[in-house]
């Protein structure tokens, strides 16, 4: 599993690519590769728990340019062992 921490500088102009990728991560969590996602509810960041390997993990934040957007910055990315599921 993969943790993955956005953080947003206030910059509006990430929000014209976040619809593509809201639609991007419905179709993940539907194929069981994305077990949560979301914003902060200060819109200071985001936090998303991927069930990939680490192949998939670079692959998905790879092909999604939202990850790229102005405004957006990874702020961690950590391989993530939980006890419970």
């Amino acid at each position: 599993m993969f943790l993955l921490e956005l953080a947003f500088d206030g910059s509006p102009d990430r929000l014209a690519l976040r619809p593509a990728h809201r639609e991007r991560l419905q179709a993940l969590h539907a194929a069981g590769k994305v077990v949560l996602a979301g914003p902060y509810s200060d819109e200071s960041g985001a936090l998303l728990v991927f069930d990939v390997s680490a192949a998939e993990f670079a692959e998905i934040i790879d092909a999604d340019p939202y990850y790229r957007a102005p405004g957006v910055s990874i702020a961690r990315r950590q391989e993530w062992d939980p006890i419970f599921r």
